[in-house]
């Protein structure tokens, strides 16, 4: 019993003092021009601009839409383990698609399409083989 006690313990410790440095977002890359969303973009399009960071947070995933038009969006990403060796920054050109009165950034992936959109506060992502939420981020 005393060594469930001392187990569960050490593992409470490690989490608090491990976790935050995991869970630190990754230094910006180093091009990022974040640039403006034209006034006359549709409000619903335009708010897909800015730095996102996916929820619950130990997923560490992050994805900074840096520019937007009509046509196509400027993203980077970072996720762990994602479609490279290791966790990195990637750059992606998403098209924009408009269904309805809904927008949504499409690019294909290493397994298959991805797509970002928008749900109240949250820009949802949807890959072939999961989905995550990010949270809009300063």
């Amino acid at each position: 019993m005393k060594t469930i006690v001392v187990l569960a313990v050490s593992i409470v410790l490690v989490s608090i003092f491990f976790c935050p440095m995991v869970m630190s977002a990754p230094s910006m890359p180093s091009d990022v021009q974040m640039v403006q969303p034209d006034p006359s973009l549709p409000k619903e399009l335009s708010a897909f601009f800015g730095k996102w960071q996916s929820i619950p947070f130990p997923e560490a995933f992050f994805v900074i839409v840096e520019k937007i038009d009509e046509e196509k969006a400027s993203l980077y990403v970072w996720a762990p383990m994602a479609e490279t060796s290791g966790s990195s920054w990637m750059r992606r050109e998403a098209k924009v698609v408009k269904e309805g009165r809904k927008y949504k950034l499409y690019y294909p992936g290493r397994w298959g399409n991805v797509e970002w959109t928008l749900k109240g506060e949250y820009l949802i992502f949807s890959g072939p083989q999961d989905s995550s939420r990010l949270k809009r981020v300063e």
